[in-house]
């Protein structure tokens, strides 16, 4: 497995779990009731944190363990590589346009803040994992 394929495996497992984890921890801080009256902030602050600084570290260390097993490999990416970004990037870029438009159109409503955060966190969120899922086919399987 290649330097960038490492680094699109391990945002997109982080991103996952940590989506996740974010959606049971603001249903649990609800506990019943009304989502809006969840001090939803912290929450999505540390999830945002702790995503980032785990898909770090776990590129890092996955680097260091491919680093072992294979030295002459480690960190070398070539256009096929820069082509597959690009193309994930772009996949994931359209959840972000529509994670805008959606929060444009809360925002037109007055709708709460908490709805209009949590469609942005989630257009984002969409977009890295979307925007991974095409890049992990693509080298699976190829650019068409």
């Amino acid at each position: 497995m290649v330097y960038e394929e490492r680094n699109k495996w391990s945002a997109l497992i982080v991103t996952l779990i940590t989506t996740i984890v974010y959606v049971f921890v603001v249903l649990k801080a609800a506990n019943g009731g009304p989502l809006t009256a969840v001090e939803w902030w912290p929450i999505m602050a540390w999830t945002i944190g702790v995503s980032i600084v785990a898909t770090i570290v776990i590129s890092v260390l996955w680097g260091i363990i491919a680093g072992i097993f294979d030295p002459d490999g480690v960190g070398t990416s070539d256009q096929r590589d820069r082509d597959i970004s690009r193309m994930g990037d772009r996949v994931g870029q359209s959840f972000i346009v529509i994670g805008g438009l959606g929060v444009i159109v809360l925002s037109a409503f007055d709708a709460n803040t908490f709805w209009i955060a949590n469609t942005m966190f989630l257009g984002f969120a969409l977009s890295a994992i979307v925007g991974g899922v095409a890049s992990v086919i693509a080298y699976r399987r190829g650019l068409v």
